[in-house]
């Protein structure tokens, strides 16, 4: 044989696995594939068993791949959008992001009920024994703690003032408490409304013995839990706890979010600082300093609050929907990740 036509035998037997594999290549390939996804062994173990070199191993892989012998699923359930979730992460430069698909009325309704108990998912995956959870009041933490099942032992603390002292009971001292029952630690309501008409009363509560017991853990907090709403009716507590007037004081600061009785303009920068003042929340500084802050937020009105909040750099991790996400990567890049934790009001 000569040198061509030893060429041209070597070109078919080598062309040969490429257009199809024979019984005892099928047979092969698959039982190293079974050693090497399902078993977890390694290919050089692989190679000692069958006696070839790993190289070889690699290649009989790579070729059950392409050939289809063998596929690789992905699978999240079906309310999980890890696509999604994803590209909002690193858009963001957040820590964690987790996109849940919209539900049919997604548009109307604020704060999908869903998000809740994703949300809660996330919370029983991220708190530790021994940490301090604060929640924050907003329907969507509410939703949360309701759907909460499992919890490391921890202390839990209310980080804001209530919506309406007469709801205590079945909105944010609830979930308090709902969440130290579920963990089996120690629970620090805080019994007094989150706006007040002034500075002064607002500083008085403040020093009341339960009131202070509480704040005295706002510094320890690991983990916090808020809402996000955008700045009209409906869609924002704090919106609809003033009168006329201040709500026209702020819109004309450029409030676009609140968070915590914390106001934001659309670029992520607070305005409205003397709000503050009235109201029993956690500081800005304080939330800032919290090592994991997880905003619970989405629908198709609160993206732009969401995408104000993200940018104040105030939040590390967001549980949001397919239809916030859409508006959220449809926008102008970051010029700042959230990670980065850098004073907006510096920039």
């Amino acid at each position: 044989m000569n040198s061509s036509e030893e060429n041209a035998v070597s070109g078919m037997s080598a062309g040969r696995p490429t257009l199809r594999m024979g019984p005892a290549e099928l047979v092969q390939a698959a039982a190293m594939a079974r050693r090497f996804y399902l078993e977890g062994k390694s290919k050089i173990q692989i190679a000692e068993e069958f006696g070839v070199s790993r190289f070889k191993v690699a290649r009989v892989l790579e070729t059950a791949l392409e050939r289809d012998l063998v596929r690789i699923e992905i699978r999240v359930p079906a309310e999980l959008d890890a696509e999604r979730s994803d590209a909002l992460r690193a858009r963001y430069g957040l820590r964690h992001a987790v996109v849940v698909e919209s539900p049919a009325e997604a548009d109307e309704s604020p704060d999908p009920e869903n998000l809740g108990a994703v949300a809660a998912d996330l919370l029983g995956e991220l708190v530790a024994e021994g940490d301090v959870l604060g929640l924050a009041w907003g329907r969507s933490t509410i939703h949360m703690a309701a759907a909460l099942d499992r919890l490391p032992p921890c202390t839990v603390v209310q980080l804001t003032g209530v919506y309406d002292a007469g709801t205590a009971a079945r909105g944010s001292v609830e979930a308090v408490r709902r969440a130290a029952q579920v963990s089996g630690g120690e629970a620090h309501p805080i019994y007094a409304p989150m706006l007040l008409p002034d500075a002064a009363t607002a500083d008085a509560l403040r020093h009341q013995t339960g009131i202070a017991r509480a704040f005295e853990y706002f510094d320890k907090v690991t983990v916090a839990c808020v809402s996000i709403g955008s700045w009209e009716p409906g869609i924002s507590t704090v919106h609809d706890m003033l009168g006329d007037d201040d709500r026209a004081h702020y819109a004309t600061l450029g409030a676009a979010a609140e968070m915590s009785a914390h106001l934001f303009d659309a670029q992520g920068r607070r305005v409205g600082r003397d709000l503050g003042e009235r109201c029993i929340t956690v500081e800005a500084d304080r939330l800032r300093r919290i090592p994991e802050v997880i905003a619970i937020a989405g629908g198709h009105r609160k993206a732009p609050a969401i995408d104000a909040v993200l940018r104040s750099g105030l939040v590390t991790s967001l549980v949001t929907d397919t239809v916030a996400a859409d508006f959220l990567m449809a926008g102008k890049p970051l010029p700042h990740p959230a990670l980065d934790r850098a004073d907006p009001d510096a920039a």
